[in-house]
């Protein structure tokens, strides 16, 4: 696992970076283009390892599919395969399988779906028998677990004899990517109707249909913070839409708190900095990928952070929640909970050099990289960033830092 040195640079030239391509959308497209029954519609599709996995075990003819570790691809692939007449064991890291996947198979249990615990009760790994048949066409399932749970059960829907309606209990949570859902079963040709808690999908068939792949808004978010932390910056971030599927979108108005501009134009945003608040307060509920990377901007600029919605941190490829108190501590910064809100409050001193642990984290090393902009970094594992944004550090170095294995 190398370690990383990324060194201090404040001053950064103007450059064009496209990012990543979308894994959520890649995910949710390779999915549903397996349900049409069709082949490469799908252009710019995401290079993350997570999309990778999941465009291999689509295609894999194994009795035994490994996830490896991720999340998206084990919770789509559950739902994809209990339908099918096929015996399969879905498996994964140790990490993986630690992580509830309950909730799901009790839905799909309901539904008609065979599905057996290898090990613990309610986590992977998993055996999936032969799909006999629709036993119910509606189920109720909780909205503040997984988003991707209600994602993994809209989209069989249409395919299953009856169609199916999901009724969501209780709040919400990451409701942008239920619409991400739903918005690209509709370019494929799926009709649903969402009333208040309800999503009714009556049975229909997939059309084939090209769709191009956005890139990254989560994967963009890192550059916002280079923006924000850096003395001099402006950014290209080509490949980005102003009207998105994406729900991390929000990062637009969320770091014009914290000093950066966008401006779009036909083929992505610029971004340029600009004045910055010293209070805010965020919802995360629907945007928790964010959290790490907002949270450390603040503790390097000193602006007092009031956060919530972060409860699904927990169950993430680590317990980001910890993970950022420990971190975000080297830097002088304290995080502390009351009654579900964290209080950030940044020192007003940072250190010279920090050492960040990843965790096996993508999300940690990549949200804390752009402190190089006013201290010197050292990232403890660079490799996790395959999971979601491989050319990460190489876009780092066209952007000027000068990052060395350590």
């Amino acid at each position: 696992m190398p370690s990383l040195k990324i060194e201090k640079k404040k001053l950064l030239p103007s450059v064009e970076i496209k990012p990543v391509a979308s894994k959520s959308e890649s995910n949710r497209a390779l999915i549903i283009e397996a349900l049409a029954n069709a082949d490469d519609t799908i252009s710019n599709l995401s290079a993350a390892r997570d999309t990778q996995t999941m465009k291999r075990l689509l295609n894999s003819e194994e009795s035994t599919l490994d996830v490896i570790d991720a999340g998206t691809t084990m919770r789509f692939l559950t739902a994809y395969m209990a339908i099918h007449e096929r015996e399969v064991t879905l498996t994964g890291t140790e990490r993986m399988c630690q992580r509830p996947i309950g909730i799901l198979v009790d839905a799909l249990r309901s539904i008609g779906c065979n599905i057996d615990y290898l090990n613990e009760e309610g986590y992977p790994p998993l055996q999936i028998k032969p799909f006999k048949g629709q036993s119910k066409n509606e189920i109720s399932i909780k909205g503040d677990i997984s988003s991707q749970y209600i994602s993994a059960l809209l989209m069989i829907a249409p395919v299953l004899p009856e169609g199916l309606t999901v009724n969501i209990t209780g709040k919400l949570g990451s409701r942008p990517y239920v619409e991400m859902t739903l918005g690209l079963m509709n370019h494929y040709g799926v009709k649903a109707e969402w009333t208040d808690n309800t999503i009714k999908i009556p049975h229909q068939k997939y059309q084939p249909r090209n769709y191009e792949i956005e890139s990254d808004w989560s994967g963009a978010s890192y550059w916002f913070s280079i923006v924000s932390l850096a003395d001099e910056s402006s950014i290209f971030l080509k490949g980005l839409r102003q009207k998105s599927f994406q729900g991390d979108r929000v990062i637009t108005a969320i770091m014009k708190s914290l000093g950066v501009k966008s401006e779009f134009s036909d083929d992505g945003v610029n971004l340029s900095k600009c004045d910055h608040d010293d209070v805010i307060h965020i919802d995360f509920s629907d945007c928790p990928d964010l959290a790490q990377t907002v949270a450390v901007v603040c503790a390097a600029k000193g602006v007092q952070c009031h956060l919530s919605g972060l409860e699904s941190l927990r169950i993430k490829e680590t317990d980001r929640i910890q993970a950022l108190q420990n971190e975000l501590g080297k830097l002088g910064a304290k995080m502390e909970e009351n009654k579900g809100e964290w209080l950030l409050t940044p020192s007003s001193e940072i250190p010279e050099v920090v050492h960040i642990e990843t965790y096996d984290d993508h999300r940690m090393a990549m949200a804390f990289a752009p402190l190089a902009t006013r201290l010197n970094v050292n990232i403890a594992d660079g490799n996790v960033v395959a999971k979601s944004y491989p050319n990460f550090w190489d876009h780092m170095r066209k952007a000027g830092f000068e990052i060395k294995q350590g």
